[in-house]
């Protein structure tokens, strides 16, 4: 078996939703007072350029999408979180011999900003955003670039972790990936099964590593 195993970021390695919070809480200060509320809406799954310049046209604002952009990916990575426990468990991974790559829905500066304000840049080989190609998992040309990345074969198979049932379990069995849920989203009709379901992407690490032992 492969020693390849990619990880989702927002949800499963980082904690998005609150960083999110903190971040529209100061970036809303200088803005309108309704601001805050309509981008929590319009970003509780994930953000792009273009929400900003659809809030500057719905309030009125004199300043830039490029520079509210700017300021949101720079807040954001500053507000990020991935606990100690889940870096030190990817450095075991990485000590072991495995390759470790994020396969991840969103922009790519705000994605890589998320893994360099978190440290998690520093034990990943290669990250693939869906910015990088207008692409979203499931769709398994994430997955090849992710690979491809890491400087390895997705032929060669490895495993997929993450929180989102089609997205990353639906989308590593389209790559051809073995995959690990972390429970919380509901389970849609129809999908397969994943291998292994847990609840903290740590149990996920334990498992993998069991696999060289």
């Amino acid at each position: 078996m492969s020693r390849l195993a990619f990880f989702d970021l927002d949800g499963t390695l980082a904690d998005r939703q609150s960083a999110l919070g903190d971040a529209l809480t100061r970036l809303c200060r200088a803005l309108s007072p309704d601001a805050e509320q309509w981008l929590r809406t319009e970003l509780a799954d994930r953000a792009t350029v273009g929400d900003f310049a659809r809030l500057r046209e719905a309030f009125g604002l004199e300043v830039s999408a490029a520079d509210l952009w700017q300021e949101y990916v720079d807040l954001m990575a500053a507000a990020v979180t991935c606990r100690s426990e889940v870096l030190e468990g990817l450095a075991r991974l990485r000590a072991a011999g495995w390759t470790i790559g994020v396969i991840t829905n969103g922009a790519g500066d705000i994605q890589r900003a998320k893994l360099a304000g978190t440290g998690l840049a520093d034990l990943v080989h290669g990250v693939a955003a869906s910015g990088d190609l207008e692409i979203r998992k499931p769709d398994r040309r994430l997955f090849e670039l992710g690979a491809t990345r890491c400087g390895v074969s997705l032929a060669d198979g490895g495993w997929m972790v993450g929180d989102n049932p089609t997205g990353d379990v639906g989308g590593g069995h389209q790559a051809g990936l073995r995959t690990i849920w972390l429970r919380g989203r509901p389970w849609p009709d129809g999908l397969p099964a994943a291998n292994h379901i847990v609840d903290d992407v740590t149990d996920a690490i334990t498992i993998l590593l069991a696999e060289t032992e």
